[in-house]
């Protein structure tokens, strides 16, 4: 029974599934998104967010943890210079998998795993949402121009009754005179 046991194994011995997640961490923080399998992908994330979060803190002793799985010079400084900077405030949750079509070839679920921080698209997405909110039609210039247009005509009345009593004020002074 495999109580308790919550490593996929991915069909692989324990050297060699190493050296594979191993690589693929380094791809992944080297290039931001991979496309792998599914399995992989959700293996891949057990290995690398412990790695992020160890990250935050660029001490010597963090940095040689980090080096021990990695095994790469480059993307240990990648990891601590760049991604950590950018992850710094969050608590967590450092990487998306998303489902795309099964393989062509043996109908394997594929996946994109990508760190979220690095993602463009998704915040083109928001800025282009907060622009679609802002309508320019015509029933919103109607409404928006009358309470100018109110505003307007009430600042004419406050503005007529002042001109009109000066005008008096004055053509009285002119028969005083």
């Amino acid at each position: 029974m495999r109580h308790g046991k919550k490593i996929n194994h991915l069909g692989r011995t324990d050297s060699h599934r190493k050296a594979m997640l191993a690589n693929m961490a380094s791809s992944l923080i080297k290039h931001k998104r991979i496309t792998t399998t599914l399995a992989k992908a959700k293996a891949l994330r057990m290995y690398v967010e412990p790695m992020i979060t160890k990250s935050k803190t660029d001490t010597t002793h963090s940095r040689r943890i980090v080096f021990s799985y990695l095994q790469d010079k480059e993307t240990v400084t990648e990891l601590f210079r760049d991604v950590a900077a950018k992850v710094a405030n969050r608590p967590g949750g450092y990487t998306r998998i998303i489902k795309l079509n099964n393989r062509l070839g043996d109908n394997a679920e594929m996946a994109l795993i990508e760190l979220v921080d690095y993602n463009e698209v998704y915040g083109k997405d928001t800025d282009a949402a907060e622009k679609k909110t802002t309508r320019r039609g015509r029933s919103r210039s109607k409404k928006a121009d009358a309470p100018a247009a109110e505003a307007t005509t009430a600042e004419a009345t406050t503005e007529a009754p002042a001109e009109e009593a000066a005008a008096p004020a004055e053509g009285e002074e002119a028969k005083q005179a």
